[in-house]
């Protein structure tokens, strides 16, 4: 039986900064448009449902995380991995409870996702949160996951870019605004850095068991290449917010934070020393989401 300790490795931590990332920039965004159509803000809202966007994001990305723990054990692509801890591929607990425990999650961020759209009262985003929990399954779930596929990255970038970023501020604010939009592109290429490192480093353990992800399709150089633009480019989308709120190049002090996982990847590090590149740039992301909704707070 997995130990407590043994779950919340399962659950990945190291992946949760695309989680609070997305819901940090959206609800600075938000507060941006609030204060420049010099429309009043209700603190007391403003926090309460920021709250509950996050419970959704970290809920599907625990859940989606346990999912992909459970299908790949059970297809055994988790077999030879060298990554962080898997409780299906290591035997630590039975699949069936892996999977209920997939579900478990996805079924909370439904439930939070719930109680947001009543709140905000934008009950079509409903089918939005249907896709998503959709697409936390089927990325290594079901008969054809697209993960499988090289479409992984995609979907993060839609899911935890432009409907997580744009989804927070519409729901705080009932309005789509250029700057959340800027700002979910950027946490998107972010999130997808997370993920590209992850199958940077199991490139031969997927060709071998059959997972064409993105990383297998495009080859180790193309993919170390594609790391680094996904790494960098975010902080050249905050320029054109800059213009009208200047204080958002705070986000610029999250940059000597990319040096170390770029530097790591591009020197040709494989297998364990990817690992640590993980976290950094998870800490990337979630350090440089922090720095710019604070600019954007001002």
């Amino acid at each position: 039986m997995a130990t407590v300790a043994q779950w919340i490795e399962g659950a990945r931590p190291r992946t949760w900064p695309a989680a609070v990332a997305p819901v940090a920039a959206g609800t600075g965004a938000a507060v941006l448009d609030l204060r420049l159509t010099q429309t009043g803000i209700d603190v007391g809202q403003l926090l309460l449902r920021s709250v509950l966007a996050l419970l959704v994001a970290l809920s599907l990305q625990i859940g989606v995380n346990y999912a992909n723990d459970y299908s790949d054990g059970v297809r055994g692509t988790d077999d030879d991995r060298v990554g962080p801890f898997r409780l299906t591929g290591s035997g630590a607990a039975k699949p069936a409870t892996v999977k209920a425990a997939a579900f478990a999650a996805l079924g909370a961020g439904g439930v939070f996702g719930l109680v947001l759209i009543a709140l905000a009262g934008i009950w079509w985003t409903l089918a939005v949160g249907a896709a998503a929990i959709a697409a936390a399954w089927f990325y290594t779930g079901g008969k054809k996951p697209y993960g499988y596929l090289g479409l992984g990255e995609l979907f993060v970038f839609v899911f935890f870019g432009l409907v997580a970023v744009n989804g927070t501020a519409y729901a705080i604010t009932d309005r789509f605004t250029w700057p959340a939009l800027l700002l979910s592109i950027a946490i998107g290429l972010l999130a997808c850095a997370i993920m590209l490192t992850n199958n940077l480093r199991d490139i031969p353990t997927d060709a071998a068991s059959g997972k064409h992800t993105l990383a297998v399709r495009l080859g180790d150089r193309r993919t170390r290449r594609l790391f680094t633009a996904m790494t960098l480019l975010p902080f050249a989308l905050l320029v054109p917010i800059a213009i009208v709120h200047w204080p958002v190049l705070l986000g610029f002090g999250a940059l000597p934070l990319a040096i170390g996982p770029v530097r790591r990847v591009l020197s040709g590090a494989t297998g364990h020393d990817l690992i640590p590149v993980l976290g950094s740039t998870g800490r990337l992301e979630l350090v440089y989401a922090l720095l710019l909704t604070v600019g954007l707070i001002l």
